[in-house]
């Protein structure tokens, strides 16, 4: 579906007849009419006269205050003296408010204060997630928010029910990607790995590793050690 609206949402003329003069609800009566599968999760005036923001199943765009266009693009911000990204800084905080309010889905690793936060996306048959977890051991002071995503094969779903299951968590994921065991018996439990791949559709993840820093970030794939230490430090100091 998301794919099907970067296709569509190029440019929209006709949305809505007379549906809207700067009502928000109308706005969004008239953009949810076009799209009844995805949600307007929010609609907003931006700085700019007579132009809104539609976040719509996660993806930001843009409209006028009849409707009679919608947008997807970089929104640049050039009235003060260096150039802003309005848009990529609207989505890195959307990014961070939907993670936070999603960590009940993820496997918890705190390291000396926990002050720092990080949130991944990993497969445990992922080679590169495996050295991504023995960068993390040189890393302390951090929370580790861990979302389950086994795309590689059916042994990578059955692993990640495995490690969902166990008794504690943090430390069965430890032990599959840095000692290589083996879990026993059949996993039964309740487990969010769907409401994980929903959440990386989101985010238009297609590979694992994937990283997140607190403010919404994202760093990409696999990093070292000291990249992610003064990427955080960078995170922080927002």
């Amino acid at each position: 579906m998301l794919r099907k609206l970067a296709a569509i949402l190029l440019v929209t003329t006709g949305l809505a007849t007379g549906a809207a003069h700067g009502s928000e609800a109308a706005i969004r009566k008239a953009v949810q009419a076009r799209f009844p599968d995805l949600a307007v999760e929010s609609i907003a005036k931006t700085p700019f006269t007579g132009l809104y923001e539609i976040v719509l199943g996660g993806r930001i765009l843009y409209t006028d205050e009849k409707v009679s266009y919608i947008f997807i693009g970089s929104l640049l911000d050039t009235r003060g003296t260096g150039e802003r990204d309005l848009t990529r800084e609207r989505g890195a905080q959307l990014a961070a408010q939907t993670l936070r309010n999603a960590t009940d889905q993820a496997i918890k690793r705190v390291r000396g204060n926990g002050k720092r936060v990080i949130y991944t996306f990993e497969d445990p048959n992922c080679g590169y997630c495996k050295q991504l977890q023995r960068e993390l051991t040189k890393v302390n002071d951090i929370t580790i928010y861990t979302f389950l995503m086994p795309i590689l094969s059916q042994d990578s779903e059955e692993k990640s029910r495995a490690i969902w299951c166990a008794k504690d968590r943090a430390k069965a994921w430890d032990d599959v990607m840095l000692r290589g065991a083996t879990l026993p018996g059949e996993a039964k439990c309740d487990t969010p790995l769907e409401k994980n791949k929903e959440l990386a559709l989101r985010f238009r993840i297609n590979g694992t590793p994937a990283i997140f820093l607190a403010d919404g970030r994202m760093l990409g794939g696999y990093v070292p050690a000291d990249q992610l230490e003064q990427a955080m430090n960078s995170a922080g100091s927002k």
